[in-house]
């Protein structure tokens, strides 16, 4: 037996499913996940001395690759100063800053431990500034683990064929307005039902959730319109695609400024940080300045900020040409000859998915009709050949800024044969 799969073994007796989060049990590609011992640039290495080249990045949190030194520098140089205070600190404060220059809707940030957090949050306050219930969303759209957006959600979700709402109060579920991505006349449709009574508008600019999915043109466009017509607070969900696509983000690629904007995974710089910005006269509404409430222990943990703050130092103008320039390699060399193999595929950037079906989807009922078996099988074969890619077809790939010539070209390499297998 290998370590991997005694480790699962002894895992599932104490831990649900054997994970502590859903996609990594492999249910949905079969087979047993391998246990990471550690991970070095783009490389990871399992527990049985296994190689692969790393194209999940801790689900999009890690652009710099794994063990980054100046980010281990200044975890190490944070920690022996003490690890939490639950008080305020001057790093934070640099971090607050560096968010709010460089994402465009964002006047005010505020820090949080996790992606699900700043979702909740930023829902909390949108209800709380405008005096309304309801929260729009989109179907497939993932935004958290939390009663308000669990509904329609995609990812984890989707992959385990979980109905949206187990748990969650009929009445909780109520609030929530799911209509499909891409479709502004759904939007117009639902605005015109209920336009007095939606707080808000949430989504991910780019789908990532649902495998990578780019807004169709003038979508957010229509939406930013939308929801400003009728008062509504249009919240971008940039957990994914936040510090990845553009240095202010998928709003600053699109050019159309939400109100409220989530960050999470690039910005925590691979430990648990997360954040949640925008106009500064719907962030006066959180406590203790205005009525709304949102608190956290290890909210602004000195660790986490030090991370961060050394990821987005590093995160250069030339980082982002040479994502570009990896994302179109790998666009040039394998996304567009699978498509003689009656598959189709999404791009932005460092971010794509490849998908089991002919014609490229734009939403999340479309990506349901994908060949899932035919994907499990190319993601084994994948797997085999030492490419570690997301468990799921609902989940979007991600490449690392730090990928040299030579890893695109291993990269490329394994997923041409993968397909063939």
């Amino acid at each position: 037996m290998s370590r991997s799969d005694a480790l699962l073994s002894r895992a599932q007796k104490v831990i649900p499913g054997g994970v502590n989060s859903p996609v990594r049990a492999f249910k949905a590609v079969g087979g047993k996940p391998p246990f990471i011992a550690k991970g070095q640039g783009v490389t990871l290495w399992d527990e049985d001395d296994a190689a692969y080249l790393d194209c999940v990045c801790s689900w999009g949190a890690m652009p710099l690759g794994h063990a980054n030194p100046a980010v281990v520098k200044a975890i190490e140089e944070s920690a022996a100063l003490g690890t939490s205070f639950g008080a305020p600190t001057a790093r934070e404060v640099m971090l607050a800053e560096a968010i709010c220059d460089r994402v465009p809707s964002v006047e005010q940030v505020r820090l949080c431990s996790s992606g699900t957090e700043a979702t909740m949050h930023a829902v909390r306050l949108a209800r709380g500034a405008t005096g309304r219930d309801l929260i729009v969303k989109m179907d497939g759209c993932y935004h958290g683990a939390h009663d308000a957006l669990l509904v329609g959600a995609g990812s984890g979700v989707a992959t385990f064929a979980i109905p949206g709402s187990p748990g969650i109060p009929a009445s909780v579920a109520a609030q929530t307005l799911v209509i499909p991505f891409n479709d502004l006349a759904a939007a117009e449709e639902v605005f015109a039902a209920h336009g007095e009574k939606i707080a808000g508008v949430i989504l991910e600019p780019i789908a990532g959730n649902m495998g990578c999915i780019p807004p169709v043109e003038g979508y957010l466009e229509g939406l930013r319109a939308l929801t400003s017509k009728h008062g509504s607070l249009l919240i971008f969900d940039e957990v994914m695609c936040g510090f990845r696509v553009a240095r202010g983000s998928a709003q600053e690629r699109y050019g159309v400024i939400p109100d409220l904007t989530t960050m999470g995974k690039i910005v925590g710089g691979g430990l648990p940080l997360a954040a949640f910005g925008g106009r500064a006269d719907v962030m006066d509404h959180l406590a203790p300045k205005g009525p709304v409430y949102q608190a956290g222990t290890l909210s602004g943990n000195p660790l986490a900020v030090a991370a961060a703050l050394a990821t987005l130092d590093q995160l250069t103008p030339e980082v982002y040409d040479r994502w570009e320039e990896i994302g179109r390699t790998v666009e040039e060399e394998f996304l567009i000859p699978a498509t003689k193999q009656g598959l189709s595929y999404h791009r932005v950037g460092s971010m794509w998915t490849l998908f089991f079906k002919d014609e490229a989807p734009h939403n999340f009922a479309s990506v349901q009709r994908c060949d899932m078996g035919r994907f499990a099988k190319f993601f084994q074969s994948a797997l085999n050949h030492g490419i570690y890619l997301p468990a799921s077809q609902y989940e979007a790939i991600f490449l690392s800024a730090l990928m040299t010539k030579e890893d695109t070209e291993q990269l490329v390499s394994g997923l041409r044969k993968s397909l063939r297998s």
